[in-house]
This record gives structure tokens, C-alpha cells and sequence, in this order.
């Protein structure tokens, strides 16, 4: 599917029935709350969506099992969509780009929706990516600023300066992620590999130290070794 706005909402169908098989009236109701958080959601794109998805063999319709069945408020259609083993490959290709699409106001929080099923490179990447994006959208901004504030109303001045706030607050927001998000890698890195295994030898071997040097300071009960 091509990319721009149909990748968009393409990332969002598959992410969302990674999570479970839905019905079209659920699917449309997961999707309206994902997207409209960031964009408005036209329900008269989903269904060429799906129907593109379904040709190209990345998801199913099937029929619920009877008991599994939920009326859907007078709705006749009780079709299921369904992931495909081609459509979580897809999902995945989806999820490791990387790339400016990912950066830009119309895909970032998509992808960022789907984060938790992102490799972590990928996501430092994606939001280091954005915050280079709104740092240059802030230079703009400010020069712009600068040059037109003395041909500007008052109200149309407060309007660019809550743009710009809006800006900071989210580099701000991205910077915490990013910081975050490399204490996560150097935290799971640690004790893994030649450098983990020599530093628990050495946290190991200041312990027997410490128990042998005969102070004042009492034993610590040691906890029991994962087997």
C-alpha cells in the first residue's frame, strides 16, 4: 500500500488487530480513538483499506464462532478481521521504518501508539527523528516571529506564541522519552556479554572482600542464585 496518508491508517489497521481479531464496528471504533487523537479520521477510508488488505492477503474475514458472537446493536454484519502471518510481517516492516514518514505530524503518533511492539533502536530513532524536525520547525518559527511582530494584531501574535509553546513543551516531552529510552538500553545492556559478566565478577568479588575484612558493619543475608 502506498505510503503518506494510506500507510498511515495501513500501520493503524494491522496494529490494531495485532492485539485481537475485531469486528468492522469495533475496528472503527479502536481506530477513531487512536487517530483522532492526532488527525481526523474519515470512517469513508477504512473500508477501501481493508478491502486493499484483504486482497493483498494480509488479513481474513471470517465468521464468529456462535457463542463468541456479540449483537452488534441491530448491525447484520457479524464479519471478524483477522491478522495474517503475511499481515504481522507486514506490521513489522511497517514498525522498523524509520525514516522522515515516521517523523512527520501525520504519522508520529501512530507509530508512537505502537512503540511497545517497536525494537528500541527503532523508537530512539523515530523520536530523536521528530525532535530534530520541531527543532528546526522552531527556528522557523521564531525568525518568522521576529520579523513580523511589529506587523502583527495582538491576537494573531498570542497565536504564534501558543504555537510555539506548543512546540517547546514537545521537544521538552521528547527529550524526557529519549533520555528514557537510553538509560532503558544502557540498563538492559549492563550484565549481558564479556563487560556484564566482568562486572558482576567484580561486584562479586567486593562482597567477598567485604565479608573477609572482619568490621563492625553486619553480614548481609545474600540472596539465593537464579538457578
Amino acid at each position: 500500500m502506498a505510503g503518506g496518508r494510506g500507510g498511515v491508517l495501513e500501520l493503524a489497521v494491522l496494529g490494531s488487530l495485532h492485539e485481537t481479531p475485531l469486528h468492522g464496528y469495533e475496528l472503527r471504533k479502536r481506530l477513531n480513538a487512536l487517530l483522532g487523537m492526532f488527525r481526523a479520521f474519515s470512517y469513508g477510508s477504512l473500508y477501501p483499506c481493508l478491502r486493499q488488505l484483504l486482497t493483498d492477503g494480509l488479513i481474513v474475514e471470517e465468521e464468529p464462532a456462535p457463542e463468541s458472537a456479540v449483537p452488534l446493536t441491530g448491525r447484520r454484519s457479524k464479519i471478524v478481521y483477522r491478522l495474517t502471518a503475511e499481515g504481522k510481517e507486514r506490521l513489522q516492516e511497517l514498525l522498523t521504518q524509520a525514516g522522515p514518514s515516521a517523523w512527520e505530524d501525520e504519522s508520529f503518533g501512530i507509530h508512537f501508539a505502537f512503540f511497545r511492539h517497536t525494537e528500541a533502536e527503532v523508537r530512539l530513532r523515530i523520536l530523536e527523528g521528530r525532535r530534530s524536525r520541531l527543532e528546526e520547525r522552531l527556528d522557523g518559527v521564531r525568525t518568522a516571529l521576529a520579523r513580523t511582530r511589529e506587523r502583527l494584531d495582538s491576537y494573531t501574535l498570542e497565536l504564534q506564541r501558543h504555537g510555539l509553546e506548543s512546540v517547546e513543551r514537545e521537544v521538552r516531552w521528547l527529550n524526557e522519552l529519549i533520555a528514557t529510552e537510553r538509560q532503558g538500553s544502557a540498563v538492559s545492556g549492563a550484565g549481558e556479554g564479556p563487560a556484564g559478566d566482568a562486572e558482576r565478577q567484580a561486584t562479586q568479588e567486593g562482597t567477598s572482600r567485604t565479608s573477609a575484612s572482619g568490621d563492625d558493619t553486619p553480614e548481609r543475608p545474600t540472596a539465593p542464585e537464579d538457578n
